[in-house]
Formats: structure tokens, sequence, C-alpha cells
């Protein structure tokens, strides 16, 4: 078990972080496994960087742990942070071994950074171990991490958009398999669609789990509105084939939302309702809340010339810049030391 001796002695890897445009909710497998889901979204230049490092003998059988806290232990078992420990469980590396992790955005953000911290991690024990996997593995060992071993009520999107990156067309299957249909864009198309994206952050940290565990519940009660959502996803994939029409898109955007906030009660809010009126108001063609909803990030796909006046219609958010990522999981640097 545990490390191979071809492997290297560090690495450092990365995955991004990824925006949805529309279909979140259909990658549920309480909905998937029905009538299959799919889900439009694209990584984002934010990201979330894991160093694996073999320690000295002389740090003894330890696991070294450096992320928003430092964890010491000498067992897997007796790892607190739960990613890192299942990770471990299921790519099991021999210690001693440190591993940090810093990330651009912090967690709970609705970006999808807990996936991105699992498709990073699980690459670099695949390379400390000397072994070369696919996105595709990555993706769905980071599922059974999250939704097997964790018992966590979430989706597949977020770890297959960290392992692929770009701008991606999923179909999540009854039985499920995920395809993957990248969306090749001339640069041109991908500067105008992020060009014209705002983003900004709602203060509100939340627990995905809870919102997503709470749509769960009442999926036969959604049924009707997941299945719109998830012809949304197709219909703003057929918008990609001639030329991808901001304003349009952006109706769709404004459509998915106001179908996604009545999936649970949780998912939305007085103070976030009254942020986004202020920024349709403003001028933006529409938006939503990225992630599962309760908190996060807004974003809105609005014309350049109005993006001022939607700062303004923010007041103290803070806004997020953000860029296109055509790369997923990335392993950027290796050795012996």
């Amino acid at each position: 078990m545990g490390s191979l001796a071809s492997g290297p002695g560090y690495i450092l890897a990365s995955a991004p972080f990824r925006i949805s445009f529309a279909g979140g909710g259909t990658d549920l497998p309480a909905f998937y496994r029905r009538e299959g889901g799919a889900v439009l979204s694209s990584a984002i230049d934010q990201h979330v960087y894991v160093t694996v490092k073999r320690l000295s003998p002389f740090f003894g059988r330890t696991y070294r742990l450096n992320y928003s806290e430092a964890e010491i232990v000498d067992d897997v078992e007796a790892i607190r942070n739960q990613i890192v420990r299942e990770c471990l469980k299921l790519v099991p590396c021999d210690p001693p071994l440190y591993i940090g992790v810093i990330a651009d955005i912090p967690t709970s953000s609705g970006l999808g950074a807990s996936s991105s911290f699992a498709v990073s991690l699980l690459s670099a024990l695949h390379v400390l171990r000397g072994e070369r996997v696919s996105p595709a593995q990555l993706a769905e060992e980071a599922a059974t991490v999250e939704i097997e071993m964790l018992q966590r009520p979430i989706g597949k999107q977020d770890q297959y958009a960290a392992a692929f990156g770009g701008l991606n067309y999923f179909r999540f299957l009854e039985n499920d398999r995920v395809t993957v249909e990248p969306q090749s864009l001339p640069p041109r198309e991908i500067d105008g669609l992020f060009r014209s994206i705002l983003m900004f952050w709602t203060g509100i940290s939340r627990d995905a789990g809870e919102v997503l565990e709470s749509q769960n519940a009442r999926t036969d009660l959604n049924l009707e509105r997941l299945r719109t959502m998830k012809a949304q996803a197709d219909d703003m994939r057929k918008m990609t084939f001639d030329g991808i029409d901001v304003a349009a898109l952006g109706c769709l955007l404004n459509e998915g939302w106001e179908m996604k906030r009545q999936l649970a009660d949780s998912i939305s809010s007085s103070a976030i309702d009254g942020w986004y009126r202020a920024g349709i108001a403003a001028g933006a063609y529409g938006g939503k809340l990225c992630g599962a909803g309760g908190g996060g990030f807004l974003m809105f796909l609005a014309p350049p010339e109005r993006h001022d006046a939607i700062r303004g219609a923010m007041g103290d958010l803070r806004e997020l810049k953000v860029g296109y990522e055509p790369n997923g999981v990335r392993i950027h640097s290796y050795g012996m030391g």
C-alpha cells in the first residue's frame, strides 16, 4: 500500500473553480437517475492549489496538514479535514507526508471549491504514487469521495468542471455515467462572454449540503421545473453554435434563476432578491446566485456600458473579476526534493 518508489518527492497541483450558466440541480442523483441531467458551465481563472510533499523519516509517522487550520496526526483516521482524510483512504500514500492548501477564493462561495480541492489533491496523490490518471477518473474519484464516502447531498458538475476546465456541456446519465462535450468557441466569443460577466460577493457563506438536501427532498414537487432547467442547458448549448448572443443568454439566465429560487426556500432571501432586482434595474440582462444558493457570489450578464451602474446598485458588495480558464486540473511542478 501507499507511496511508490518511482514517484516524485513533492508536487504542486491546481484545479479551477467554475460558474454554471444553466442546468444546476439536474446533476443531483435524485433527478438525473430518473431522467438524466444536463449542465452548461465554465471554469474560471480562480484556483485551489495543493502541495503534497514526502517528509524526511526524522518527522516520524506523521501527516502534517496546513490549510485554514494546521494538523499533525499519526493516523489517517485522526485527520479532521474530511476531504483530505477520505482522499488518502481512496489513494493511500504512506507518511510522513505534508499537504498544504491555498485557494484564490474562500470555501462556501458557490464556485465549487470543495470539489476543486478534491480533484487537485487526488491528482497530486496519484503523481506522488507515480501514476497517470485521466481527468474523467479524477472527476469520478472526487465524486466518490464527496458523494459516497462523505455522504454529501451534492451533484457531479463541480468535480467534472474542475477536472476538465473550459466551457462544457455535461450530460448526467441515468446509469451514473457523465459525458463531456467541450464547446469550442473562437477566442473573441469567449472574451465577449466574460467581458459581460459581473460577480459580487454577497458576504453570505452557506453550507451547500443543507441547501441541496432541502432541494433533494422536494424533487417530486420540482420535476417540471427541473425538466425545464435541463432543457435550458441544451438551449444555451445550441446558442454557442453560431456565436453567443449575450442578451439572449442573459434572458435565459434570468428565467433559470426565477425557477431555481423556487426549488427550495433556502435558495434565496430578501437581501439576495433585493440585490438581484437592483442589478436588473441597473441594466443587467439576467443573473443568478452561483452554486446551490443561499449565499456566495451573485453573477450578472450585462452590456459593458452598464457595468458601472450595476456596481453602483450593489452598494458595498465586493466585486470579483473573473476570466475564462481553458485548463482543468494541472500539475505545475514536481521533483525529488
